[in-house]
């Protein structure tokens, strides 16, 4: 992973920025942990030592790489050939463990012996309390009390690695409420803590850092793609967005080849109209969120717009800078799935091929009842997610 030979017009600039989007939006007094990001983060990742012991935990411990799967009968049914990113065959269940790997090495090497982090579906707590565990690290995590309730699995997966589950209770009680307690305690605890951003969102230099950690998904797609088909490029690339770092990681070496068309689906809720949805660049505005310029959900007097999603780790108010940049040059087609449509998406898969998604990833899924197909083109879908954690819901509303 030779991270930044190439440093194009779709990846940060030396301010942070990608087009008008990113910097560093942040209180004085986080600063300092920021800026000691900011200037080591490069060199200590692209260090050969680094990279060594990322790359044999990502296959000996994550169990990469993940396979890239051709769905026969999605294929038959969409009259295209849907190859699936099986993130969710990843040790602790999704595409997360990728970048809590990166970030605790990344922690160690700059003598963090305390690790916060935030969760929405709970993916990204079990994977930061999976990896603290494995390296004998202190690890609290903040998630909304919404999101406790509604993914007792992985609360539970959290506890019984070892971490602390504080809830999030002002606000919507969701991801949003979490990231904000998150940062309070870092603020608090500088010198110790390490706060293990789960997505491409916060301040410079997260986004970036976060992305190079998951491009470890489209750098091996490219190879079984090209192992499979001949071809190392898809005609379409799809992946779910909340924050969006599965999708920036799938992304990652497609967004500079135009011939390879890139989809991001955001959650739609109950409808983009109807006050109940997490469309994000259908809603929003640009403005600042959790450190960073980019879009968001908010009122005329610049509120944040309280966000809802059927799915936990869609549930936020905002993208990450990366994909406000996508969503306004064009690069990539922003568009967005209900409650519903995701849900009926799942039971599909499941059905059609014997995987449950996770209900993030089944809102990609969703999105090719709106693709029409020749009939030749590949299709790379990353299903970020396994649908563990969410058989309350499918249960609930299927009367299963």
């Amino acid at each position: 992973m030779t991270t930044h030979d190439k440093i194009m017009s779709y990846f940060v600039n030396e301010k942070g920025y990608y087009g008008d989007f990113g910097g560093a939006y942040i209180p004085e007094m986080l600063y300092p942990n920021v800026e000691e990001l900011r200037q080591q983060y490069l060199g200590i990742i692209n260090e050969l030592s680094f990279q060594e012991e990322f790359k044999a935990l990502l296959k000996d411990y994550v169990g990469r790489p993940s396979p890239l799967y051709l769905a026969k009968r999605l294929s038959q049914k969409y009259g295209a050939n849907i190859f699936l990113k099986r993130e969710d065959l990843n040790h602790t269940g999704a595409h997360k463990i990728n970048n809590t790997i990166g970030q605790i090495l990344l922690a160690e090497k700059l003598g963090k012996k305390r690790i916060i982090a935030e969760t929405g579906a709970g993916q990204h707590g079990v994977a930061t309390a999976t990896v603290c565990a494995l390296r004998g690290l202190e690890c609290v995590v903040y998630m909304g009390e919404i999101d406790i309730k509604r993914q007792a699995p992985n609360v539970a997966r959290m506890k019984m690695l070892g971490a602390t589950v504080v809830p999030a209770t002002s606000g919507s009680k969701t991801l949003k409420d979490a990231t904000n307690e998150a940062m309070r305690d870092w603020i608090n605890n500088p010198v110790d803590t390490h706060y293990i951003i789960g997505s491409v969102v916060g301040p410079h230099p997260y986004p970036d850092m976060v992305s190079i950690f998951q491009s470890v998904i489209s750098e091996e797609t490219k190879k079984q793609l090209l192992a499979q088909t001949g071809k190392d490029e898809p005609d379409y690339v799809l992946a779910c967005v909340g924050g969006g770092s599965n999708a920036a990681g799938m992304f990652y070496h497609f967004i500079n080849d135009e011939n390879v068309k890139l989809i991001a689906v955001e959650a739609a809720g109950m409808g983009v109209s109807s006050g109940y949805s997490a469309a994000t660049t259908y809603l929003g505005k640009e403005g600042v969120l959790h450190g960073s310029r980019s879009i968001l959900m908010q009122t005329p007097d610049g509120q944040v717009v309280e966000p809802h999603s059927v799915s936990a780790g869609l549930d936020y108010p905002g993208i990450g800078p990366q994909h406000a940049h996508l969503f306004k040059t064009g690069r990539c087609e922003y568009v967005s799935i209900t409650d519903d449509e995701s849900l009926n998406a799942g039971l599909l898969l499941t059905q059609l091929e014997g995987i449950i998604p996770a209900i993030e990833s089944a809102h990609a899924i969703a999105h090719l009842e709106y693709m029409t197909f020749k009939g030749d083109e590949n299709v790379v879908i990353c299903l970020s997610g396994r649908g563990d954690k969410d058989m309350e819901t499918y249960m609930k509303h299927f009367k299963l």
